[in-house]
């Protein structure tokens, strides 16, 4: 016969992670005839017990036969409440995935030549394919803020060129002088890369010393000029 007091022991039981909460057996439904069991509480081992025993032992104590580690040999079943078991399962895993998830940033110009966009479309595919999130920010500068429509239409484009690696989270924003949209990455298997993978490392160009674009008529002044140079 067992003794009913739980021992104190530094012993660790190695053990796979908990199943999905949907799968997961408890009291009357564990199938197997003897499982070890911790008290989830404190963390004390009960050593190897039958399964009817365990289930009752929990029940005296208010609470549940969790199966932890069904393929354990004999399984693993800790005693807790279920409800509150579930829920902080439910709660490691949205921490790790939002943890493991990063927010990359891709800056766009209304007027990026052709080969830069796709250079910088390659690295939206290869972050996306590691499962990053990512922001798409198109600036505006100068005269290009009477054209935000032009900066929106590229944003469509945007969109449409990412539409087998990415989903729209939110859609293409204007705020002061930059419109931003972010975009998550479709699952694994969905995945779909448009452009040629891309090896070096994605650096953000440096424009914050470019000069603004000067107003139209001192454009036109500088042109006439140059133009009456090459004409003497």
């Amino acid at each position: 016969m067992h003794d009913c007091t739980p021992p104190l022991t530094t012993e660790r039981q190695s053990h796979p992670d908990p199943i999905n909460p949907a799968l997961i057996r408890i009291n009357d439904r564990i199938r197997a005839r003897e499982v070890r069991v911790i008290i989830g509480s404190t963390g004390q081992q009960l050593g190897i017990l039958k399964t009817e025993e365990a289930v009752r032992r929990a029940k005296s104590y208010g609470l549940d036969l969790i199966e932890v580690a069904p393929t354990a040999n004999p399984p693993v079943c800790r005693i807790a409440d279920f409800g509150k078991f579930k829920y902080e399962l439910t709660k490691k895993e949205k921490e790790s995935k939002h943890s493991a998830t990063k927010i990359k940033e891709i800056k766009f110009r209304v007027k990026i030549g052709s080969h830069d966009y796709e250079t910088k479309l390659r690295h939206a595919e290869e972050f996306l394919d590691k499962g990053n999130k990512l922001k798409i920010v198109l600036q505006f500068r100068g005269r290009e803020n009477a054209h935000k429509d032009l900066g929106m239409a590229m944003m469509h484009k945007i969109i449409k060129d990412l539409e087998t690696m990415a989903a729209v989270d939110m859609p293409p924003k204007l705020v002061g002088r930059a419109v931003g949209m972010t975009m998550s990455p479709l699952p694994a298997a969905k995945r779909k890369r448009k452009f040629a993978k891309i090896e070096e490392e994605y650096v953000e160009d440096d424009d914050s010393d470019e000069e603004e674009e000067a107003p139209e008529n001192e454009v036109n002044e500088s042109v006439t000029s140059k133009g009456s140079g090459h004409a003497g």
